[in-house]
């Protein structure tokens, strides 16, 4: 059936919220796009004039769709070249909203998302309607087509999990900038110890270049390995200047609510580095540097200021 301007502004009215839950449930800006759009389609062809709550009927679908995604994911995930991660998304992305408290902030941080990755389809789902959404459990439960006891039980759930990882510590933006000079400080000083002595004992490191960016396929584990390997790569070198096109202007940032390095090349954006910041120290990096996963930044950053580079590498 054929929308009308009224039908295709309803859709529209609640186009930032869905793409802002896909992209929790995905971990990737562009799938949740792609299960945007497909929400729209749905809708296009739908008979709208009975839909009696718009919002409630675009949010089941639009959940349902990703549910069956991240079930293939898992499936593609498995022959991923190297590690993966989520896809980090630079501060202002309206895909971060909402962020008013700690939970939903939270939410986005790539740590927490990558925590998502173990819990299941039907877990995630919950855990992000109630916990960044504040939906209630009778919501949660038609969405799912589940119970309301089953909705709080599944939340039970990946609460738990979510737990078992680290004690996050929320900084705001100048604390953030002064973790952010500290480390590159001790990075760029051509010595381990500055770097060991910001990092807790079981830090650890995770590069994701999907095998189109080299990337070390296990992770750096151990302050030590991961002082060695920070140091290693803010040396400057022929070879990385080959490899990235040219040398890299370095930015303090802030990605996914998280302090973050950026690094950007004739103004692309080459790699995001999310820096997790605990009462104990540095315990880790999430380095993108997979360029599949960085072009909404680069559109991002080529349409907002972001002043002066702190120095160039490479």
């Amino acid at each position: 059936m054929a929308l009308t301007v009224s039908d295709v502004e309803r859709f529209e009215a609640s186009r930032h919220r869905l793409e802002a839950i896909a992209y929790r449930l995905l971990g990737s800006a562009s799938e949740a796009e792609d299960a945007v759009q497909e929400t729209f389609l749905r809708w296009q062809a739908a008979d709208v004039a009975r839909v009696e709550v718009p919002e409630a009927w675009l949010t089941k679908v639009l959940t349902n769709l990703c549910l069956n995604q991240l079930t293939s994911a898992r499936a593609r995930r498995e022959t991923y070249v190297g590690q993966w991660l989520p896809e980090p998304l630079l501060a202002g992305d309206p895909m971060l909203d909402p962020a008013e408290t700690a939970e939903q902030r939270e939410s986005v941080s790539l740590a927490v998302l990558a925590l998502l990755e173990r819990l299941s389809p039907a877990e995630r789902a919950v855990y992000v309607l109630r916990e960044a959404f504040a939906y209630a459990h009778r919501e949660i439960a038609a969405i799912l087509d589940i119970t309301e006891d089953a909705s709080q039980q599944t939340l039970h759930r990946a609460r738990k999990h979510v737990a078992q990882g680290r004690a996050r510590t929320e900084v705001d933006g100048a604390e953030a900038r002064r973790i952010i000079d500290e480390f590159l400080a001790a990075a760029t000083s051509g010595r381990t110890e500055p770097l060991v002595r910001l990092l807790t004992e079981d830090a650890v490191s995770i590069g994701d270049g999907g095998g189109k960016v080299p990337a070390r396929a296990k992770a750096f584990e151990g302050a030590r390995a991961v002082a060695t390997f920070m140091r290693g790569l803010f040396k400057p070198g022929k070879a990385k200047r080959e490899l990235t096109g040219g040398p890299a202007e370095i930015y303090a940032v802030t990605a996914n609510g998280d302090p973050a390095v950026v690094a950007v090349v004739h103004g692309r954006v080459i790699g995001i580095m999310c820096l997790e910041v605990t009462p104990e120290g540095l315990a880790g990096f999430r380095n993108q540097v997979n360029p599949d996963k960085l072009e909404r930044a680069t559109r991002r950053w080529a349409a907002t200021d972001h002043g002066e580079p702190l120095f160039q590498v490479f």
